[in-house]
């Protein structure tokens, strides 16, 4: 589990991106992340994949904050829940 785990989901098409992230938040991470999480991780992952937006604000799931906000930037958002196998590199970066 761990590293190794996300980056072979990330890398391979069995399952779609939802059940990607799910798997990782639930099984990977100790304690688990809520599911609720899954589409702020995805809408984070699409701001630094489709635009390279970074610091773009993403709404959290009622209940969830990050210093004290209902949103979180897409940064703060990959690194807190190692998404970065999901990441995209680009030299436009």
């Amino acid at each position: 589990m761990g590293r190794m785990t996300a980056i072979d989901l990330a890398t391979n098409d069995y399952l779609g991106v939802e059940a990607q992230i799910g798997f990782h938040l639930t099984a990977n991470h100790y304690p688990p992340v809520p599911t609720e999480m899954v589409s702020v991780c995805i809408a984070a992952i699409e701001a630094v994949n489709d635009d390279s937006d970074w610091d773009r604000e993403i709404e959290l799931p009622e209940g969830a904050t990050w210093r004290g906000s209902n949103t979180a930037p897409a940064h703060a958002i990959i690194e807190g829940h190692h998404l970065e196998p999901w990441i995209i590199e680009s030299e436009l970066d």
